[in-house]
């Protein structure tokens, strides 16, 4: 849970503070369940039910479709983008993407995570006359990407489950993830790596690699990505250019703090 950001105040509204608790929790959690915020509140479950039905009526959060937990909604992300918006990490970062865009000479993005879906609010082409086109604008599974993995791969399993409850998923090529089991263990292989890899997953002829940045150092959940066309790269040049990416997201990271 985030830390306390100031003194207490002298006249606490606790169904102000038992609020803004369920939404912080929500951030760590890609679902809530109603008896988890009745546990963590300290609370009876009708008091939980009457906090989230005030959150879900002002759009903050909403049920999820098997309706039996409750994500973000509208108001929140919205907020959220908001903010970050206001604090132009794009400007922040793109400095950095161009950086990368230079050493690899390869298209790169910027990523993030918005529950399933990554969402591209940055990227520079590759200057060579082959290369994967922009995905800047562009909303993707993210289970059918680099970026999205890497930033699944900070999530715990239990959220991942909550964030996929059903074991198939859909895919955008031949080669996509289809099946949660299957995400997890790419998953695993993201947290043991310190970084990502899609190969013809969300396009075909296109491998990339991502990592992400530290979730609890950054606003949002952020990754940066390099895709190259399949034609010319294989594992040890990922390995290479992964390299190349964690350094410039630890150095990144710092201006985030």
């Amino acid at each position: 849970m985030a830390s306390i950001g100031g003194p207490e105040p002298q006249y606490p509204i606790e169904s102000v503070d038992n609020a803004l608790k369920i939404l912080l929790l929500l951030g760590e959690r890609s679902e809530l369940r109603l008896t988890d915020v009745a546990h963590y509140l300290g609370v009876a479950t009708s008091t939980a039910h009457r906090l989230l039905a005030m959150l879900h009526y002002r759009g903050f959060i909403r049920q999820s479709e098997r309706g039996k937990a409750y994500e973000a909604g509208t108001a929140l992300t919205g907020v959220a983008f908001s903010v970050l918006q206001r604090f132009d990490v794009r400007s922040t970062l793109h400095p950095f993407l161009e950086r990368l865009n230079g050493e690899l000479a390869e298209t790169v993005h910027l990523g993030i995570l918005d529950g399933t879906t990554v969402r591209f609010i940055d990227a520079i082409e590759s200057p060579r006359a082959v290369r994967v086109a922009s995905r800047l604008g562009q909303s993707m599974p993210a289970h059918c990407t680099s970026t999205g993995k890497a930033m699944l791969a900070q999530l715990t399993p239990a959220d991942l489950h909550r964030l996929y409850p059903d074991e198939e998923l859909e895919g955008l090529t031949p080669n996509s993830i289809r099946r949660r089991s299957e995400l997890e263990s790419e998953v695993e292989v993201a947290r043991r790596l310190g970084y990502a890899t899609s190969s013809e997953e969300s396009e075909e002829g296109v491998t990339s690699a991502a990592v992400a940045f530290p979730a609890r150092r950054t606003p949002m959940q952020m990754a940066f990505n390099v895709s190259v066309p399949v034609s010319r790269t294989n594992r040890t040049d990922l390995r290479r250019m992964s390299t190349v990416l964690r350094e410039t997201v630890d150095e990144a990271t710092a201006l985030l703090h």
